[in-house]
């Protein structure tokens, strides 16, 4: 009991503490008796390497922000986990200890349940389908679903689509069949790994390399930069392109410290974020070239799927389980699509 309590108390100071450094010249006034605004430093929690770019895309909206308040908030980019991984730092954001971070879409399902529908899978038919979808009205509203768990979504980032690879040939649906295929733990994407006809194998990313080294899994499935950068590739060698899931990251603020901005700060950030999505999306379709020509020149065998539409038939039954509880969602979807 005693020792929650300490928690609970140091938990409250690094709250007091966050508000009292983001606090600091508000109100003060110039050498000329002008007021000027309030001067925040903030920290922005990124699990990704320094040049990912996803990181490349924090720290531009961080350089966008500081040049349009003239140095007044600065936003202080922490990459490679040092403040935490994606569940611990949501939690952290939530509570305002930790003020911006960048986190994939799937977790945030858990706060927002119409972000669920981006893990549903082949529901977009390509990578433009995808961001006209998540400009419109409903794309934008499931940002601002986020705000009822203490967070604002600022904006969407790219992080490409999955596709399965494996230790062994795999150039068709058929080929799938039997498979013990690593996936991310969530029922959707178990249901889907299940319809097609291979076998689910939930597991920490961290031990994927080594599992399927000794065979305890048949493959697993990831976009292009990350079967390079994980060193996958050296193990499992044969990549299926299929693009089953494309599942964008989002940008986000704490509630409670957005509340205490002004509304021009809001402005300046809100707008900044939206700025920083075309610096990160060129920066990833660059990288997802790049790690492509790489694992190619590294001897992997990648199979392109020309015809999606027997994987959509065979994944129809996760559809129609998930689909009424996304039916707006997926209505807008579709409307994209046209």
């Amino acid at each position: 009991m005693r020792g929650k309590k300490l928690f609970a108390a140091a938990l409250s100071l690094l709250v007091a503490g966050a508000v009292l450094v983001t606090g600091c010249g508000g109100g003060a006034k110039t050498t000329g008796e002008k007021k000027e605004g309030a001067k925040y430093t903030f920290r922005l929690a990124e699990t990704h390497p320094p040049d990912y770019p996803t990181t490349m895309g924090d720290k531009k909206f961080a350089e966008l922000v500081y040049e349009r308040t003239n140095g007044r908030i600065k936003i202080e980019v922490f990459p490679s986990g040092q403040l935490g991984e994606e569940k611990a730092v949501i939690e952290q954001v939530q509570l305002g200890a930790i003020e911006f971070t960048r986190v994939s879409a799937s977790p945030l399902a858990e706060f927002n349940k119409q972000l669920g529908v981006l893990s549903l899978p082949y529901i977009f038919d390509s990578d433009e389908h995808m961001w006209k979808f998540l400009t419109s009205d409903m794309g934008n509203k499931m940002l601002d679903g986020l705000e009822t768990s203490k967070m604002k979504g600022l904006a969407y980032y790219s992080s490409g689509s999955r596709s399965f690879y494996a230790r062994k040939p795999i150039k068709s649906l058929d080929d799938l069949k039997g498979l013990k295929i690593r996936v991310q733990q969530s029922k959707i994407n178990m249901d889907m790994i299940s319809a097609l006809g291979a076998s689910a194998t939930p597991m920490p990313y961290g031990e994927v390399f080594s599992a399927l080294q000794t065979g305890v899994i048949d493959g697993a499935e990831n976009n292009y930069p990350s079967y390079y950068s994980s060193n996958h590739y050296q193990v499992a060698k044969y990549y299926l392109l299929d693009k089953h899931q494309r599942v964008p990251e989002v940008l986000l603020v704490s509630k409670a410290v957005w509340d205490k901005l002004s509304d021009e700060d809001k402005k300046i950030i809100k707008q900044a974020a939206l700025d920083s999505v075309k610096t990160q999306r060129e920066l990833w379709d660059k990288f997802e070239k790049e790690s492509e020509a790489k694992l190619r020149a590294a001897g992997v065998t990648i199979t392109e799927v020309t015809d999606v539409k027997p994987w959509q038939a065979a994944v129809k039954p996760v559809i129609d389980k998930y689909g009424p509880e996304y039916k707006e969602v997926l209505e807008a979807i579709d409307k994209a699509r046209k």
